[in-house]
């Protein structure tokens, strides 16, 4: 991929502006948040050309929008973030990507590392063998059709319902784990039927369930918020989104908008920015079914979230209460939403894009539950499964200059075929060994394109974020075992 030499005019030392004058039509200038070193790997590719793409958009207000784990995407860069109008701006399904609502769910323990690490190799068989991973792996829930479009409609509240959890758990999950406005007659046939085996799995790729250790607290106020009282608590993070079930309704999606972008005169610099009105048919249809993908990947956690409950319990012989294994936050980072923001004064309702990006909303914000008001909304952002992951909290300034939003991850710095080419998964579990990290990967070669050095140093990406204002850090984490889908 070429190298990007376009302008980066410096604000400040995590502000890097892309001026509107650098390409005719660009509606508003881009702006990627980054420290200084980081630019040299940012312009390696063509991220931030898409960065610019987006500011064609209909509709978009303020900055096109970029965290300091942008990396190329489909469409929109990954890490990208932009808000549209909904009066008279457009929705684009390659500003949320194929896995609609991956996301990120964290638990928190009252086990301590010394007496999870005597154990680990058996919790994580345990957690291998009761959550179904894998590249299309099929799950232990067996639905049809009519409830199939029950998950759709409900989300979370469905698995719920079902058994698999509590009132709790919706409580601390973003939109209580089920986005409104959902229409599962506008999923097709084709995305049902590939949804109908996997729920409740986990998935391939970067998808996983990792057990960590606070190994640092920066605000302890926040930390107990969330049930964190002291370094070496044992903490589970679980990582995956919509599945097959989500990557169809986006390629499905991305046809009907292209085809209603001709028809409505609207002109983009990249066919992968299909979009259509938010106001039009076809933009609301996209709606409703990227929100019925939602809904199933909330559903999805919530049943990954009982099963590895279970294994807990099985694996160290105590009560859940005992274990205290209940939930932190769950959080969405592909996503669109309608949203409330001021704007040069004025309350707008805008569609605000999240791909690869985490809503982080500040304390005292109405959308976050009673325990969170005080505090902010958690955020959660792993890295890669070698190094640590954080959790921070949102501010004010990220809601007034980022529409309530911050980074998602360390981001990728290297693709899954370049990663399996240069390192070994016996290499990668050998590596990891050594620094007392227990690994089980579901396919030959998972190991290896999720290796540490495929990724940013995910401290480095969340010092930016923290250090610009979009977040506040309140723990590191360190992973002690980890399971790869």
């Amino acid at each position: 991929m070429a190298r990007w030499e376009g302008p980066l005019r410096k604000i400040d030392d995590y502000r890097w502006e892309i001026p509107k004058e650098y390409k005719p039509g660009m509606r508003v200038p881009g702006l990627i948040y980054a420290a200084e070193d980081m630019l040299e790997s940012i312009r390696e590719e063509q991220a931030a050309e898409q960065v610019v793409n987006v500011a064609f958009l209909p509709g978009i207000v303020g900055r096109s929008l970029a965290m300091p784990d942008i990396h190329w995407g489909y469409g929109f860069p990954i890490g990208g973030v932009a808000a549209t109008r909904v009066e008279d701006g457009v929705i684009s399904p390659g500003g949320v990507g194929y896995d609609i609502n991956c996301g990120v769910r964290l638990l928190r323990t009252n086990l301590r590392e010394d007496e999870v690490r005597p154990k680990i190799e058996e919790l994580l068989s345990a957690l291998f063998n009761n959550v179904p991973s894998g590249l299309g792996s099929t799950g232990k829930i067996k639905v049809g059709k009519k409830e199939m479009d029950d998950i759709l409609t409900d989300g979370a509240r469905w698995a719920v319902k079902r058994g698999f959890g509590s009132e709790a758990d919706l409580e601390v999950t973003e939109e209580r784990g089920c986005l409104e406005g959902a229409d599962p007659d506008e999923v097709s046939a084709k995305a049902k039927e590939r949804g109908l085996p996997q729920s409740g799995t986990l998935g391939s790729g970067n998808h996983f369930l990792e057990v960590e250790v606070v190994g640092e607290i920066y605000e302890p106020e926040a930390a107990r918020a969330m049930g964190i009282q002291e370094v070496g608590q044992v903490l589970l993070l679980i990582h995956t989104g919509s599945r097959g079930l989500g990557h169809q309704v986006c390629d499905d999606y991305i046809r009907t908008l292209r085809e209603a972008m001709q028809r409505y005169g609207i002109e983009v610099p990249d066919r992968e920015l299909a979009c259509a009105p938010v106001k039009s048919s076809e933009g609301r249809s996209y709606l409703a079914a990227m929100a019925c993908a939602a809904n199933y990947a909330w559903a999805n956690r919530q049943c990954i979230t009982h099963w590895s409950r279970e294994c807990f319990v099985q694996v160290f012989g105590r009560s859940l209460r005992d274990i205290g294994l209940e939930m932190v936050y769950d959080v969405a980072h592909n996503i669109a939403k309608i949203e409330s923001y001021e704007v040069n004064g004025k309350r707008l309702s805008l569609c605000v894009h999240r791909k690869g990006a985490t809503r982080a909303f500040p304390a005292g914000h109405p959308s976050l539950p009673a325990r969170y008001r005080q505090v902010g909304q958690p955020v959660l952002i792993p890295g890669d499964m070698g190094r640590y992951s954080f959790v921070a909290v949102g501010t004010e300034r990220a809601l007034k200059e980022s529409f309530g939003s911050v980074c998602h991850g360390a981001g990728r710095k290297m693709s899954r075929h370049a990663a399996k080419r240069g390192v070994r998964d016996a290499d990668v579990a050998r590596e990891l060994a050594a620094r007392g990290i227990v690994a089980r990967a579901a396919s030959r070669g998972g190991l290896a394109e999720e290796a540490s050095e495929a990724y940013k140093d995910v401290a480095e990406v969340v010092e930016v974020c923290h250090r610009a204002g979009l977040c506040r850090k309140v723990i590191k984490a360190y992973p002690v075992g980890v399971v790869k889908g």
